[in-house]
């Protein structure tokens, strides 16, 4: 088990961009719909143009939870359990059409490109990954932010975001996948911040999501200010308690 605090966060989906908007949503949760995409104001122009929706909108969440006396060097863990998936589908249909395939999209659709586009963009110099992990792909972040904690960093900013599966894909689908992304600033479990635990072990049959896709199931659970959330998934139950 491990535990930290949720110092500060944010949230961005269709319909959903204000903090009052995202509490009244916890209560009374919705799939988000719609074709709205972040204003990205804090990247300049020339730089935003490059960057597709789904990378929008995590770098939206991430730069409002920037804090302006961090240095550009607070580690972050990126985490979509498929990534900018669409760029990829459309970089897979030119190889099959026998055309020739851009390079710069070839590096812009793969798994790490949205925080390499974050840390151009903000001048960001400290540590930062992106990875995957399936239906639990949120908490094996936590646990990779767990890790920046012990080894000293003072916080660490989690991005979570997720886009619509392209229709090839649709029959894998075990999960709603609606666009949304969100920012947590995590420190020690003892400093200020809402306190969470998040354990693991055996599961048993996996119960998969039907209201929300469990990535933002995760943050209403947050808002909410519900005591527990729990996921089983690959023979695996992880466990989400909130303490205080």
């Amino acid at each position: 088990m491990i535990e930290f605090s949720v110092l500060d966060w944010s949230a961005w989906a269709p319909g959903i961009t204000t903090r009052e908007q995202w509490q009244a949503w916890a209560i009374a949760p919705w799939l988000p719909t719609g074709e709205d995409t972040p204003a990205l104001s804090e990247v300049p122009a020339m730089q935003r143009r490059r960057i597709e929706r789904l990378g929008r909108m995590a770098i939206q969440t991430a730069c409002w939870c920037e804090q302006p006396d961090d240095g550009g060097q607070v580690p972050l863990v990126f985490a979509s359990r498929h990534g900018d998936v669409a760029r990829s589908m459309e970089l897979l249909n030119t190889l099959s059409a026998d055309q020739p395939m851009s390079p710069t999209a070839f590096g812009l659709s793969v798994h790490n490109a949205i925080a390499a586009l974050y840390s151009i963009a903000r001048g960001h110099r400290g540590n930062y990954l992106a990875l995957a992990a399936g239906r639990a792909t949120v908490e094996t972040a936590c646990i990779e932010a767990f890790g920046l904690l012990a080894d000293g960093a003072p916080e660490v900013r989690l991005v979570v975001y997720e886009s619509a599966l392209p229709p090839v894909y649709a029959g894998f689908a075990d999960e709603p996948d609606p666009f949304f992304a969100w920012c947590w600033r995590l420190g020690p479990a003892d400093g200020p911040g809402t306190r969470l635990s998040l354990g693991w072990g055996a599961g048993g049959e996996d119960r998969p999501s039907e209201g929300l896709p469990h990535g933002l199931d995760v943050l209403r659970f947050l808002l909410a200010g519900e005591p527990a959330l729990a996921l089983d998934a690959d023979g695996q139950r992880w466990t989400w308690q909130r303490h205080g």
